[in-house]
């Protein structure tokens, strides 16, 4: 075994052994040993749960675990609090207070980053770098500097380590979600997918270039916009581990009170900020995440201007027409088409739709907002009390629909900030108009008639093609048919357990059988006594062996 293996599976034993001591602190031991995680350091959890934590409400109590745990699980949980779909509606609240802010550490660290990032070239892209930070994260920290051209800028450094703890942390991860999911089969869920999924997220944390090409990519999309804007990326100073902005000159607005800027001032933003977000949505099919008043400056001539685009969403041509159809049945109480959309976004099984208490739970939602004007329609809210009913019956939405309630819930709440009389969805009307107009509108029902024509004149090209390799593997006797079998494993464990007990049996009849004859045979024989106790032997070792068969059936069994 390398020495580096070594290493890191000594490293991961202690993690674990962290991680184990810091839920059995806050009240979490019963869960490990549940979940069988206990026993993957072969030994039970030490002391009992901690006597402070039993006031505490169980969402506080996690949330604290990964504030604990560090910067990984800090991330984690803010994706998670993302994914009511995942977690009750009160455990995702309580992650939403989680904050990475976190003590700075010394400049000597973050100039050795940027020397290794940038060898013998450091001096060339920058004139001066400051050393004081303007803020400090848990994975990264952000210093003001200026390029060679004059050119004032941002810099965020990846901490030193942080992908290794990042990746460490997500193997550990993944091996403990394979053992909750033997032991949880009624998630609703995989717990392996879903932090598969994180995973993915966390690894564009820990390379700037993602965040770089997310912030480029916005910009471009509105550098016809005068009202919106997103800084510029200095590609020739950023790297994984670095990523180079324009500064942004101007006042956050989660600086402002509303009360400072007249009522004219304050609508002007709420409404710049919803058209970005759901022309972000709507038009662009991709978006910024977490579009909060700390990550939208005020600019002099009235702009705004996003920043931190780490987290962004993304949705297909497919999914924003799925959340059309959604928004149409709630509206015109079409259950067959909710049910249709229901399906296509969760990939469930089309009987669990027909249900009668999933119907009456359906009809039951959609009675709140049917027959609205779109005017008056509450979107975020539709979407979340949606997703709360999916949760319900343990069905799992696309991590990027549940980002789009996000961004839209947290845009709400910006105008609520600002100018409660703001109406978010009278003003974005008419782009959903435009919207369902271009999706049903003549132009778009030609473009989809020739589409399909030319698909199936394609189809009808390339059929006697078929037709005649189809034939030709029958005339040679190399037609095959390939079956997929699904869940085969579990029935060679079916046959390798009969296979056994059967063996088992057999043993235990020929030992009775064999013994039974032996002892008879002691009793004609002239000379007793070797072959009764021979035959006594083989008759105590048959019970042994069957009292052992039963009893292994009656003890509850530990999965692999």
């Amino acid at each position: 075994m390398k020495i580096t293996t070594i290493t890191r599976t000594i490293r991961n034993t202690k993690r674990l052994a962290e991680i184990i001591k810091v839920l059995s602190a806050y009240g979490f031991r019963q869960v490990l040993i549940d979940s069988g995680i206990s026993r993957l350091l072969d030994r039970e959890v030490e002391g009992p749960d901690a006597v402070t934590a039993s006031n505490i409400p169980k969402p506080v109590r996690f949330r604290r675990v990964l504030e604990e745990l560090g910067p990984t699980f800090i991330k984690c949980g803010q994706i998670l609090s993302t994914r009511p779909d995942l977690i009750p509606a009160e455990w995702a609240e309580e992650l939403k207070k989680l904050q990475d802010n976190c003590s700075e550490i010394p400049f000597s660290e973050i100039y050795d980053v940027l020397s290794m990032d940038f060898p013998g070239r450091l001096d060339e892209l920058f004139s001066s770098i400051e050393e004081i930070p303007l803020a400090a994260a848990s994975m990264a920290q952000v210093h003001r500097a200026t390029l060679r051209d004059g050119q004032q800028v941002v810099i965020k450094v990846l901490r030193p380590d942080s992908r290794q703890l990042v990746e460490e942390d997500m193997a550990l991860l993944e091996s403990l979600s394979q053992i909750v999911e033997q032991y949880f089969s009624n998630l609703g869920y995989s717990p392996v997918a879903v932090v598969k999924e994180f995973s993915r997220e966390l690894a564009k944390e820990v390379n700037l270039i993602y965040e770089g090409q997310s912030t480029d990519r916005l910009r471009r999309y509105f550098e016809n916009d005068p009202n919106i804007h997103f800084p510029k990326v200095y590609w020739s100073a950023t790297t994984r581990h670095v990523l180079t902005l324009e500064e942004i000159h101007g006042r956050l607005l989660s600086t402002i009170q509303p009360d400072s800027l007249s009522p004219q001032e304050r609508r002007a933003i709420v409404a710049k900020g919803t058209d970005a977000v759901f022309k972000q949505c709507l038009r662009f099919g991709f978006f910024h995440a977490d579009p909060h008043p700390g990550n939208i400056f005020l600019l002099a001539d009235g702009s705004i201007c996003f920043i931190d685009c780490g987290m962004t969403g993304q949705l297909d041509r497919k999914t924003t027409d799925q959340l059309i159809d959604l928004v149409a049945g709630v509206i015109r109480g079409d259950i067959e088409k909710l049910c249709r959309v229901v399906v296509e976004l969760t990939d469930t099984d089309p009987a669990k739709t027909d249900q009668r208490d999933f119907r009456a739970d359906l009809q039951h939602l959609i009675s709140h907002f049917q027959n609205a004007d779109l005017q008056h329609l509450d979107i975020s809210t539709l979407l979340t009390e949606f997703f709360e009913m999916l949760q319900s019956y343990h069905l799992q939405c696309p991590g990027d629909l549940m980002l789009l309630t996000k961004a839209l819930t947290t845009i709400e709440g910006v105008a609520a900030h600002f100018d409660p009389t703001f109406d978010v969805l009278a003003h974005v009307e008419p782009q959903i108009q435009e919207i369902v107009i271009n999706r049903y509108g003549f132009n778009a029902l030609k473009d989809r008639l020739q589409k399909a024509a030319a698909g199936y004149f394609e189809l009808f090209e390339y059929i006697p093609k078929d037709i005649q390799r189809f034939l030709d593997h029958i005339r040679h006797r190399r037609f095959t048919l390939n079956l997929e079998l699904k869940r085969i494993e579990h029935l060679a464990d079916k046959i390798d357990l009969a296979s056994r007990v059967m063996g088992i049996a057999m043993i235990i009849a020929a030992l009775i059988v064999g013994s039974s004859i032996l002892i008879l045979a002691d009793q004609l024989s002239d000379s007793q006594g070797f072959l009764g106790t021979m035959g006594l032997f083989g008759l105590g070792l048959a019970g042994v062996y069957a009292v052992g068969f039963a009893v292994s059936f009656l003890l509850p069994k530990k999965r692999k």
